[in-house]
């Protein structure tokens, strides 16, 4: 008999409650290959300014279809496990998913075509997905009495997602009908800006709180200082919206908040990892902890493109495009491919041998996957990462060519690994134990 060790007490769960997620988890994977295929394709996309529809097009597809379904799906069953309470309804799960697939896709094929109609239909149909996601993880959270800070930073994270898709369906409805005159570029910033702090950095900020100490047998260590890191990435994100909505010089003083929210989150998880327990970090730990070191450059390049003397040029504005492959496909991508490591093998325990335990041999969470493919997956994921913000700085279409063809082939290493544990899934290796039989003694 094997249990899974440092795992999160989920015996409440239904096997329904598993499959729902693993949809939003799967329909991630299948927008995040795809989003790199499009780039090995079209290099040239990365080589050139980031205000196109196609590129635009492609970030829909990686940030709605890969990070926000995966986001959604893993929200789905952590907030339950970490607040200790019952989602509020699955049904809602399931309206919700069928309109945010179908919104994301139909954005995604109308920016490609830079449809802004459609963009707005599709975009409202989205809306109307993120609502339901709000509103169940909302009436979820207000079952919990009191407040903590693992509360307080996704609720924040939900009032900043509703506030993301709001602005981008306002900005799509200004473009067709001319409601408002803005700058488009400065208003696409802020938008996006608005997404990626307010709720992704927010919640790998949040959950980590509570998934660090939980995989590395270790505790929070200063309340005081979490609930701060939090306040100062909202205050600051609230001040980075307008003066990048306005183009106000003050623009770096917004970004030293966030920034300093930022460091007192690091000082936090630094104090957890020393306290920890569990000395050895598996593999799924570091792909995040890594994701994490990337706020170091990301808040650096923030701080040097914020400056409102920075000179434009060419090489200035790919460093645009730099510092969002560091924000997205860095921070958040690969602090999401860690998480799934951690969160899709109990996932699919859970579902497939939790009602054997004690009546038949059930593999354990390490042997449903490849670790060496991890390491693989790991040191190629972030070869490909640096040499593809190196290539993308200097526009040079041959090396972001060969840049992406090595972040595919991690992708790839980490898709076989996800299979290998899907597998389980659909085919559960279970072995019954051997029967004892009576040995006869023999007559002396």
């Amino acid at each position: 008999m094997v249990r899974p060790a440092a795992t999160p007490n989920l015996a409440g769960l239904r096997a329904a409650s598993v499959r729902l997620p693993l949809c939003f988890v799967l329909t991630g994977l299948l927008s995040l290959l795809v989003s790199a295929g499009f780039l090995l394709a079209q290099p040239d996309l990365l080589a050139m300014y980031h205000y196109t529809p196609h590129l635009i097009a492609i970030t829909h597809l990686f940030v709605l279809g890969f990070i926000c379904s995966i986001v959604m799906g893993a929200m789905y069953q952590l907030v339950p496990v970490t607040l200790e309470t019952q989602l509020f309804s699955e049904r809602l799960v399931k309206w919700q998913f069928a309109a945010h697939v179908i919104g994301f896709t139909g954005m995604v094929w109308a920016f490609w075509n830079f449809n802004m109609a459609l963009v707005g239909a599709f975009g409202s149909l989205l809306t109307l997905g993120v609502g339901l996601f709000v509103f169940n993880l909302a009436r979820t959270l207000a079952k919990v009495k009191g407040w903590n800070p693992i509360k307080f930073g996704i609720a924040s994270a939900l009032f900043w997602l509703a506030s993301t898709v709001s602005v981008g369906l306002f900005l799509a409805a200004s473009k067709s009908w001319n409601l408002i005159s803005f700058q488009p570029l400065a208003a696409m910033h802020a938008h996006a800006h608005l997404g990626v702090i307010g709720v992704f950095v927010m919640m790998i900020v949040t959950v980590s709180y509570k998934l660090v100490p939980m995989f590395t047998l270790s505790e929070l260590q200063n309340a005081r200082r979490a609930w701060w890191s939090i306040a100062l990435l909202n205050l600051g994100l609230v001040g980075a919206f307008a003066a990048l909505l306005v183009q106000s010089p003050l623009k770096p003083v917004a970004a030293l908040v966030i920034i300093a929210g930022l460091v007192l989150y690091g000082i936090e998880i630094k104090a957890i990892l020393r306290a920890r327990n569990r000395r050895a970090l598996d593999w799924g730990m570091r792909y995040f902890l890594t994701a994490i070191a990337l706020l170091v450059p990301l808040s650096i390049l923030a701080l040097v493109l914020s400056w409102s003397r920075l000179p434009v040029t060419a090489f200035t504005m790919q460093l645009e495009s730099v510092y969002g492959l560091l924000a997205l496909a860095g921070l958040v991508g690969l602090a999401i491919l860690g998480m799934l490591y951690k969160i899709v093998p109990f996932l699919v325990w859970f579902h497939s041998y939790s009602r054997h335990i004690g009546r038949a041999k059930v593999p354990s969470l390490g042997e449903m996957y490849s670790v060496p493919l991890q390491i693989v997956g790991y040191w190629s994921f972030l070869a490909g990462l640096s040499a593809l913000c190196v290539a993308t700085a200097w526009a040079n279409q041959p090396g972001i060519r060969w840049a992406g063809g090595l972040l595919a082939l991690s992708l790839a290493i980490f898709a076989i690994n996800m299979g290998n544990i899907l597998s389980h899934f659909v085919r559960p290796r279970i072995v019954a134990f051997a029967l004892k039989t009576a040995v006869p003694v023999k007559n002396l």
